[in-house]
């Protein structure tokens, strides 16, 4: 009681967010979670069958594609936006004009992202000869490639798009941590004769290494999420996997067995599935860079 008379009022104040929050948050996890264990067709009555629908994932082929090619993506993805983003900050990090709108070119793509931005691509890499890919290939004397319809260019143009869409914003983010790094250790550096690459190697990237953590493990959740690019590039009404699978992820995989087949439960499950592997994968990167960051 005198807790309540201390706190209530407090209590009060901050009851309407925990009410939205159990709501729309922790209420819809626990619902996944347990039609997951359930077999669920949209308006049918949930079943409980345990981990039937995990057992049937496991069995499914079309998921461990989708497994496949979400793990190259995000891999892809991540190690090039990564190593790009860092390259870029420590060419055009400075305060002059040029390094300025450097930056702002690279940043665009993250504000004019989106279902317009994907259009465009799908101009730029359409395999008739108007598209731009190939009538730079045409200018050069070489046949037309179908990227939107071979299977050997889906995750390839996948890639492309994924690392232009997120480049700008690591460049943006290294140059904040570049900035925070105080002056006098370089300087110090320079006094005990280290080099240009000395000093990347033993002063910046150590005290990048918290910047590093975030871009990596920031930049491999939204890999593994990633559903509008393959589903706008590749979707159609008969497939949404694209040419023979080749760009199924597994985002979209979930939208298909979910929305169009409207197994909602093998679909929580595969949401449960995904979860569980972003978990494992973010676990593991921070215990491995953090090991490296205790030497």
């Amino acid at each position: 009681m005198k807790m309540w008379r201390r706190h209530g009022r407090d209590m009060l104040l901050v009851s309407p967010f925990f009410a939205l929050f159990g709501l729309f948050g922790v209420w819809p996890v626990l619902r996944s979670a347990w039609l997951s264990l359930t077999d669920y067709h949209a308006t049918d009555t949930p079943v409980f069958i345990g981990l039937g629908n995990y057992a049937e994932l496991l069995a499914d082929e079309r998921f461990w594609t989708a497994l496949v090619n979400t793990a190259a993506y995000m891999t892809s993805v991540s190690v090039i936006a990564v190593g790009l983003g860092l390259l870029l900050a420590l060419n055009f990090g400075s305060n002059s004009r040029l390094h300025q709108w450097v930056r702002v070119a690279f940043f665009l793509p993250a504000v004019a992202g989106g279902v317009g931005a994907i259009s465009a691509w799908k101009w730029l890499a359409n395999s008739e000869t108007y598209g731009l890919f190939n009538s730079l290939r045409a200018a050069l004397g070489l046949e037309p490639a179908r990227f939107l319809g071979d299977p050997q260019w889906a995750l390839p143009v996948l890639v492309l798009v994924g690392v232009w869409s997120v480049l700008g914003y690591n460049l943006v983010i290294f140059v904040a941590g570049l900035r925070a790094i105080p002056e006098e250790l370089y300087q110090a550096a320079r006094l005990d004769g280290a080099s240009r690459w000395q000093q990347l190697l033993h002063v910046t990237l150590p005290n990048l290494r918290p910047t590093l953590v975030y871009v990596s493990v920031a930049g491999m959740v939204a890999s593994f999420q990633v559903f509008y690019e393959p589903y706008l590039l590749y979707g159609a009404v008969d497939t949404l996997g694209g040419p023979l699978d080749s760009a199924l992820m597994l985002v979209t995989y979930l939208f298909d067995r979910g929305f169009r087949h409207l197994d909602l439960g093998l679909a929580s499950a595969v949401a449960w599935v995904q979860t569980t592997l972003l978990f494992g994968l973010t676990w593991l990167n921070l215990r491995l860079i953090g090991r490296e960051g205790r030497r």
